[in-house]
């Protein structure tokens, strides 16, 4: 009897979770309905009160606009511009934002001396520093894969202090028990729990990329779609601006699905990301 009471109570939580008639399935019609509610009613707004295309423009105007970009194929070069300067910022950022917070998440002294002037550095405004790194770097792609380096630095480097320093001790002393080194102690122990906080921060540093990238092309660039944004905003086309933006967030969008799937991969064994691989 207590068996099956116990088997009831298993059932009735089950059916008790949160999301659980939430199916892929179910997901994707759900966005596709959210999406057409949004496209009807941004219409019917611009029609309703005859908004000027030259100050916001309906949807019918901007999927006109966005066909005419890739018709064109003027967009083709920028997009790889700004694409290289989004994936090197995020790598260059991701990587040294984890070695540094390796050696913080290990080193209290390393803390105490390194970790006031880096949160320092990130209280400042990167819009404020980006025109003194296009003044050092210059007006090419380098100056804007620094400041998305910057950007994304900061993410990583905190959820890797976090994620190191969430290690359960007893595993820890255990390792040191068996006279396991501290690079024992750091791969078999400390990196496996900070994997998913590493991950998290990546997902987030992904989306900020593109946010650095673009700011560095508005402070000053010749080419990438932050350069077509500015030439558009020049000419008054509020179309075209809306369809490099519409091309910017569907960047972010595939970025942030990639990260998500290599973490699926990577740290299968962390609750969070089964759970996004069951809803996904």
């Amino acid at each position: 009897m207590a068996a099956i009471a116990e088997d009831i109570q298993t059932i009735d939580t089950t059916a008790e979770e949160p999301g659980h008639w939430l199916t892929p399935g179910r997901r994707r019609m759900l966005i596709v309905a959210v999406f057409a509610f949004v496209m009807v009613a941004w219409h019917v707004a611009v029609t309703a009160f005859d908004v000027s295309h030259l100050i916001f423009p309906g949807p019918v105007g901007v999927g006109k606009s966005l066909h005419a970009v890739f018709a064109s194929g003027e967009v083709w070069p920028h997009l790889g511009i700004t694409l290289y300067e989004i994936l090197a910022g995020f790598g260059l950022g991701a990587l040294a934002g984890f070695l540094l917070g390796a050696m913080i998440g290990q080193s209290a002294l390393l803390e105490a001396v390194l970790y006031p002037y880096v949160v320092a550095f990130q209280t400042v405004p990167k819009v404020a520093i980006a025109p003194l790194f296009v003044l050092w770097f210059g007006f090419d792609t380098t100056s804007k894969v620094v400041i998305t380096a910057t950007i994304v630095f900061f993410p990583v480097l905190a959820n890797t202090i976090v994620g190191l320093r969430s290690a359960p001790r007893d595993q820890i002393d255990l390792m040191r028990a068996f006279t396991a080194s501290p690079w024992h102690v750091f791969r078999m122990v400390r990196l496996p729990h900070a994997l998913p906080y590493v991950f998290a921060g990546l997902d987030i540093g992904i989306v900020l990329a593109v946010i650095g990238a673009i700011v560095g092309e508005f402070v000053g660039a010749q080419a990438g779609l932050g350069y077509l944004i500015l030439q558009r905003n020049f000419s008054m086309d509020a179309g075209g601006m809306f369809a490099i933006l519409i091309i910017l967030s569907a960047i972010g969008i595939v970025l942030h699905a990639i990260v998500k799937s290599i973490a699926r991969r990577v740290i299968f064994w962390a609750d969070a990301f089964t759970d996004l691989s069951r809803g996904t």
